[in-house]
């Protein structure tokens, strides 16, 4: 989508392909704009609603088509809000999602959506508010990775829905929900960059091609880039990392992007850490063929990192951040890691592989050590890291573990307030023993039984006593779309969730 607008403008008076009349559950009686429109179509809403045609539950959508003359719009399509009592943020960023779809579906390139109703939710929820999410529901749901395409399909079923417009009721309205859209706009744009770097082909999105694009992003936003090869990764003392990326030709790449914000103070950054496997076949553990293809979606840490810095610096949040993303592809040839050996980390552990396709870990434990040089006030790291999680929580939560129960809080509220949910696993002291090894530290993974966990546990020996999260999107970086502003394919996850993490902290 490549533009929101906000305009004074009666719904009933707007000219648009599409206008989206947003209804709540149960109640029966219209009110503000929606009310003005039903007028104009002779109670036509009134009774869709009352033979229960329509019942505006979550993701419901109806196209209505008025008669010449009675209102500007050509169609209107009725979205379900579900019952006021439930509503959240991320019920509109789902019926904005849902009204793109049906933009798409009747060829309309553009769609108009009042923002009265917001004003009844509450002043936490009001215009500024909502025109963020609308905006967020709109740019994210337009977008559609078809750079590879040389065949044009059918052009009425693949139009590009172009702009969202806002409809509100005073100049002051208008302002707040200007900034509110911008600032929508701005984080639903970073996840798309996250969702089309995750989507590109693993002989395109390669280490050097992250690291170029960190280029391109600290370029634009006077951030400090630096990118270590394999000597200067060598020199840093990264066994972990470079075992992994021995087996390919592609050269590992490890990219620390800093930014540092206006009135941000001279604490110590927070530190955003992205797991950037560009391509994993599991190394000598090797996976099913089988759906191998996607993993190159294993990358999707490092494209949400890239993507939430991108997004930090467009909305110059007051804070200084610190983002490092190890990259390198696990592949087999002769030099690959292999399971029995030892390898020395950069903090000194020694740590015996017994899979080699548990090597996100071993790459985040060389990066979680670096980055404590730069004494983080906290760390968050995200990665898809274990298939456990997705047998443990599916593809509706990302799987949360932290050493720091106010972070952990944190984490939650963000991934609530995003619609990118988490629910927290525990790292009792009881499943440390799993990971025990006979001839080395520690080993790189305690089994089948509490995967996820005895993985995060495996990170947390990194960390030392630094405020720390890990989020596993296994299960929610990639896969059928769950909400309808997604696609098949990447989700961008956690993008927006770190941005909100770090907007809220900055901001507190």
């Amino acid at each position: 989508m490549t533009e929101i607008r906000i305009q004074r403008t009666r719904a009933t008076e707007q000219e648009t392909p599409l206008l989206a009349l947003a209804l709540f559950e149960g109640e029966a009686e219209l009110m503000g704009e929606a009310a003005e429109v039903d007028g104009r179509l002779g109670g036509e809403i009134t009774r869709i609603l009352g033979r229960g045609d329509f019942k505006a539950k979550k993701d419901e959508a109806l196209v209505l088509y008025p008669r010449p003359g009675e209102i500007a719009a050509e169609r209107v399509v009725l979205l379900g809000l579900g019952r006021r009592a439930e509503y959240s943020a991320e019920r509109l960023r789902r019926a904005v999602g849902a009204a793109v779809r049906q933009a798409e579906r009747v060829g309309a390139a553009s769609l108009a959506l009042p923002l009265d109703w917001a004003d009844t939710l509450g002043d936490d929820r009001r215009g500024r508010h909502a025109a963020r999410v609308a905006a967020e529901g709109a740019v994210l749901a337009a977008w559609g990775f078809r750079e590879f395409k040389t065949r044009q399909e059918d052009e009425a079923a693949h139009v590009e829905v172009g702009a969202l417009t806002l409809l509100v009721g005073s100049d002051e309205d208008a302002a707040a929900c200007e900034e509110g859209a911008r600032e929508g706009e701005i984080v639903a744009r970073a996840e798309n960059l996250a969702r089309r770097l995750a989507a590109e082909p693993g002989n395109v999105a390669t280490p050097s091609h992250l690291a170029e694009i960190a280029r391109e992003i600290a370029e634009r936003h006077g951030m400090t880039v630096t990118v270590l090869g394999r000597d200067e990764i060598e020199r840093e003392g990264m066994g972990a990392f470079l075992a992994v990326a021995r087996g390919s030709e592609e050269e590992p790449r490890f990219i620390v992007l800093e930014y540092r914000g206006e009135d941000a103070g001279d604490g110590g950054p927070l530190a955003l850490v992205g797991k950037g496997v560009t391509f994993d076949s599991g190394g000598i553990s090797i996976k099913p063929a089988e759906r191998m293809e996607e993993m190159k979606f294993d990358m999707s840490g490092a494209a949400a990192v890239l993507g939430a810095m991108q997004a930090i610096a467009e909305l110059r949040l007051p804070a200084n951040i610190v983002a490092l993303i190890p990259s390198a592809e696990n592949l087999l040839s002769g030099r690959s890691l292999k399971p029995g050996d030892i390898l020395r980390s950069r903090s000194g552990k020694t740590i015996e592989v017994v899979n080699t396709d548990a090597e996100g870990r071993l790459l985040l434990a060389d990066a979680l050590s670096y980055a404590l040089r730069y004494e983080p006030r906290a760390i968050v790291d995200a990665a898809t890291l274990t298939g456990a999680c997705v047998i443990a929580l599916g593809h509706h939560a990302i799987g949360l573990m932290a050493n720091d129960d106010a972070l952990a809080a944190e984490i939650l509220a963000a991934g609530e307030a995003t619609g990118e949910r988490c629910w927290r696993l525990p790292l009792w002291d009881e499943y440390r023993p799993q990971l025990d090894s006979d001839y080395a530290d520690l080993k790189n993974t305690g089994g089948r039984p509490a995967g996820t966990i005895t993985a995060g546990w495996f990170l947390r020996e990194f960390v030392g006593d630094t405020p720390w999260a890990h989020l596993d999107i296994a299960g929610t970086a990639y896969g059928d779309p769950r909400a309808p502003y997604l696609r098949k394919g990447p989700t961008g996850v956690p993008a927006r969730l770190l941005v909100e993490w770090v907007r809220t902290r900055a901001t507190r």
